[in-house]
């Protein structure tokens, strides 16, 4: 139902530090009609050509600016996704993803204040690095 928010089209790039390629990044919209702090994303997960990256490896933001583990979002608070914005998933993997073609499979999980189980959206594309 909501897959269709999920894994924004062209948004899976490379991401360097200092010239180092430090991992890949991906955008997702919000599977709920409305915004939600951080804390009531129940998870994510990222898989490249059928393996799912580890969860300590996830980073997300809704800002670009602070950038939180997965385990960390479980208490923020101060930071709302909204409606409209994406939020930025990024892959800590050194070298990031390989030049080619891939296939990337994003779930987002959310859990929201009227719905008693967490609202779920799985995407999956073919991504071109080049």
């Amino acid at each position: 139902m909501f897959d269709n928010n999920v894994f924004k089209e062209n948004t899976c790039i490379n991401v360097s530090e200092n010239g180092q390629i430090t991992g890949f990044e991906l955008q997702t919209n919000i599977t709920y009609y409305r915004g939600i702090p951080m804390s009531m994303i129940e998870y994510i997960r990222v898989a490249v050509d059928g393996v799912e990256v580890p969860s300590e490896s996830i980073r997300i933001s809704v800002d670009q600016q602070d950038w939180f583990t997965l385990k960390e979002a479980e208490t923020v608070t101060t930071y709302k996704w909204e409606y409209g914005e994406p939020l930025y998933i990024r892959v800590m993997q050194e070298g990031g993803l390989s030049k080619g073609h891939h296939k990337v499979r994003l779930t987002v999980a959310t859990r929201t204040a009227y719905i008693p189980v967490p609202l779920e959206g799985i995407k999956e594309r073919d991504v071109v690095i080049e």
